[in-house]
């Protein structure tokens, strides 16, 4: 026999063995990889069983329903009270109205008052969002007995009552830059820096901020067309 091919042979035989060796680590490596997320999978199923069953995390779960359930009752009475719209109440009403809850805010207006009218728009809007507080109008012709106690001279004026004591009160628009152009996020802010509302965190602009940016675009869209 040729001992080059003798060699040859072995050669191949040797090379054949390291190759199907390599082969097996191979498949070994791709079916632990396969074994490994089923692994992770199972672990995450305990740790969430587990989490479940945790005492502490059942209190702040029960509290947190508790907490909602109370947020709703306490809606639902404020809501009985006529907290949550804007409303109009006669002179009757007024006493029962302004003494029945912690929170009043009072508008007394003209029909035919223009200044009146913005007054509402912008009353109307804050009423809904702001629950706590109840939001009232009283037409100054029809209550001459309160206007005439609480030194009403100019319309619109708008009265903050704090159980049934009336603590600040604004006349006309002088508090709200002296224009008719004031937004809701103007008389907001006066009204949350006199207490009267509380201020909501991670408050979005309201729809009149909306409104004046859209002037800004629309009116600098205008002078570039101009310009042009």
């Amino acid at each position: 026999m040729d001992p080059n091919a003798v060699k040859s042979t072995l050669s191949n035989l040797a090379f054949g063995n390291v190759m199907a060796a390599a082969a097996r680590d191979y498949q070994k490596e791709l079916l632990a990889q396969e074994k490994a997320p089923a692994s992770t999978s199972i672990n995450q199923e305990v740790d969430l069983d587990e989490l479940m069953d945790d005492p502490e995390l059942e209190k702040l779960h029960a509290d947190r329903i508790a907490a909602l359930k109370k947020e709703a009752e306490k809606r639902e009475i404020l809501k009985q009270q006529g907290c949550g719209e804007y409303r109009e109440i006669t002179e009757g009403d007024f006493l029962g109205e302004v003494t029945g809850s912690e929170k009043v805010i009072c508008h007394f207006y003209h029909r035919e008052f223009y200044r009146c009218k913005i007054m509402d728009k912008h009353l109307k809007l804050l009423a809904v969002k702001y629950i706590d507080t109840k939001f009232i109008k009283l037409d100054a012709e029809n209550a001459p007995f309160f206007v005439a106690k609480l030194a009403i001279k100019t319309l619109p004026c708008v009265i903050l009552f704090r159980n049934g004591i009336g603590t600040d009160r604004l006349v006309g628009f002088q508090d709200l830059g002296g224009k008719d152009d004031f937004t809701t996020k103007t008389l907001e802010t006066l009204f949350i820096r006199k207490g009267i509302i509380n201020e909501i965190k991670g408050d979005e602009e309201d729809e009149d901020d909306h409104e004046n940016k859209r002037r800004t675009v629309r009116s600098s869209v205008e002078i570039n067309s101009d310009s042009d």
